[in-house]
């Protein structure tokens, strides 16, 4: 029996019971993708070590989280395709080695522009691993096994990006931060050794002649100057510019009569219409295409993506964002700090492994909706709950009711975005939703990055006006405090009245984190705002599937199914084999 939607249940072929080596393998295949996803977010708790002892602002800082994400999701199409023909196992063992490499590369850097680039090469080892590991699971379990392992697959995306600052806490607080990247050395080589042995590799259908170089190269620059003009229009200027761009011996000057941001926006949108046309043509012609369009004529896949992508910008703006507040604003160190987020795992954790019991009763879409529904509550409570003063309980319990939704999400999602989709392209099916979750991930880090840029900049020198600082020293701080993400606040804690401000100091750290907790408060509402967008996807999606459960041909074979609501407004089902 697979959930079709919100109880609506078919019968098909169960298929054969997976072998203890195909359950070993995906194991070894989750542990491989727990391994990315934790690196993409494990360097935000520690990003304010990173931030003072490397000197980044904070557009450095929106780097670092986003670049990974960025050109992860623009080279996701093409391994994706690359891994149907060439073998999936073969594309993920690469992976491994790239991205080990990579972390090698950050936990040397000494500087911004070398740990960006670091963060580059992991990215694109990551794009190797993540794909082949869904198709994998979409090509190995068949029937109740395959929703099962969706189900594992989609927990541990939650699990791991909602662990990630916990470890990051720990093992800055006690090592330093390069760890977080030099982890990957022992985890990669064990992942490498046990896919050899267990892992089985497995190809899609031959597909048509060419390989999409111009589609790769369309996607990479749209998603690419999206993410930049998001990062970079707080200190560059949204349309007048406000400091020059230096790029690989090129500048942008502030004499310039527009800034260079709403250009690279006016790029983003031609580059990925083009990408559209360029893969219609593709199709006409009968060549090789890196996205194949006709998947989103299948409404389930088109409003999963949709729901995916909104949930990862949520998840990724908190995870940017919180960090910063929690170790500036209330004071905590950064093992603290791990701790309060480490409750958003704690939620994740429980719900995934919770996720198919509910998806049994309320069908997967129905199970998603729910997420979504917690999620928006647990948001919305810390945007009303932030402040300088907010104890760090009731943080962690209101991010244990938003990892309950995340858990719940993540894990049901997978199996919806993928149910309609053929087997011979699910490489490219799972790459395309691999794909919208790093551009949702990137997206959620470069609005909320911007968001709190631009509060600070207004909520900084509000809040030291009150406090009765004024003139031209206070908005110097106040500046200060905005381009170092909030580090300033806790270098005057360390200096005490030893600062140029003696016996002022604590009022001045009390005003500038009372003004940081009005920026993080804004940040937050981004991604609220992008959360109930989401809602609105899985409402869609799950109208979609119900609608597809009724219209299912009479020669498919199937479960008599009354559906009733209760008087919550939830579908109830009962079924009978037919």
């Amino acid at each position: 029996m697979v959930p079709l939607s919100l109880g609506v249940v078919m019968t098909t072929d169960a298929g054969a019971a997976p072998t203890r080596r195909e359950w070993v393998g995906l194991a070894v295949l989750s542990l491989g993708l727990a391994m990315i996803v934790l690196d993409g977010t494990i360097v935000g708790v520690a990003l304010p070590d990173i931030i003072r002892e490397l000197k980044l602002d904070l557009t450095d800082a929106q780097w670092v989280n986003s670049l990974y994400a960025v050109v992860l999701a623009a080279l996701l199409l093409s391994t994706g395709r690359l891994a149907d023909r060439w073998g999936r196992r073969r594309l993920f063992l690469f992976g491994i080695v790239i991205f080990v490499g990579g972390s090698i590369l950050a936990a040397l850097s000494d500087a911004a522009g070398p740990l960006i680039a670091a963060r580059a090469v992991q990215a694109i080892g990551a794009a190797f691993i993540m794909p082949t590991t869904l198709s994998s699971v979409n090509a190995t379990f068949r029937g109740k096994y395959r929703a099962a392992a969706f189900g594992v697959w989609g927990a541990v995306i939650s699990g791991a990006a909602a662990v990630g600052p916990l470890a990051g806490g720990a093992l800055t607080q006690f090592a330093s931060w390069q760890w977080i990247f030099l982890v990957n050395i022992p985890l990669g080589l064990l992942v490498f050794i046990a896919a050899l042995f267990t892992v089985s590799e497995t190809r899609g259908a031959k597909g048509r002649p060419g390989v999409d170089i111009d589609g790769a190269l369309l996607s990479g620059i749209g998603f690419g100057a999206l993410v930049f003009a998001v990062i970079e229009g707080p200190s560059l200027g949204w349309w007048t510019p406000k400091s020059d761009l230096h790029l690989f011996g090129f500048t942008w000057a502030t004499s310039a009569p527009i800034s260079i941001v709403p250009i690279a926006f006016f790029v983003a949108a031609v580059a990925l219409t083009l990408f559209v046309v360029w893969e219609r043509h593709r199709e006409k012609v009968k060549r090789s295409a890196l996205l194949d369009l006709d998947l989103f004529t299948l409404p389930t896949f088109t409003w999963g993506n949709v729901t995916a992508a909104m949930v990862a910008v949520g998840e990724f703006a908190i995870i940017f964002v919180l960090p910063l507040y929690l170790v500036n604003a209330l004071g905590l160190d950064v093992m603290g700090a791990g701790l309060i987020l480490a409750a958003m795992a704690l939620g994740a954790f429980f719900s995934g492994a919770s996720a198919r019991h509910l998806a049994a009763r309320f069908g997967s879409p129905g199970t998603v909706l729910i997420g979504l529904a917690l999620e928006v509550i647990g948001v919305l409570a810390l945007v009303f709950m932030i402040s300088a003063s907010s104890p760090g309980w009731l943080i962690a319990a209101l991010l244990v009711i938003y990892g309950l939704g995340l858990g719940l999400a993540s894990a049901q999602l997978t199996g919806t975005v993928l149910r309609d989709v053929p087997i011979e392209v699910s490489g490219q099916g799972s790459a395309t939703q691999s794909t919208v979750r790093q551009v949702g991930s990137a997206i959620g880090t470069a609005f909320s990055g911007a968001a709190l840029s631009v509060t600070l900049a207004l909520a900084l020198p509000a809040a030291l006006e009150r406090a009765g600082f004024t003139g031209a020293d206070a908005d110097a701080l106040a500046e200060q405090t905005r381009q170092s993400a909030g580090t300033t606040i806790s270098q005057l804690r360390g200096e005490g009245t030893a600062s140029h401000y003696g016996d002022k100091t604590d009022a001045v750290i009390a005003a500038l984190a009372e003004g940081f907790a009005d920026g993080t408060r804004w940040a937050m509402l981004v991604a609220l705002v992008f959360l109930i967008l989401g809602f609105v996807g899985a409402v869609r999606c799950a109208c979609e599937s119900w609608r597809a459960a009724v219209r299912m041909p009479e020669s498919v074979p199937r479960a008599r199914t009354s559906i009733s609501f209760a008087p919550d407004g939830c579908l109830r089902t009962k079924e009978a084999a037919i």
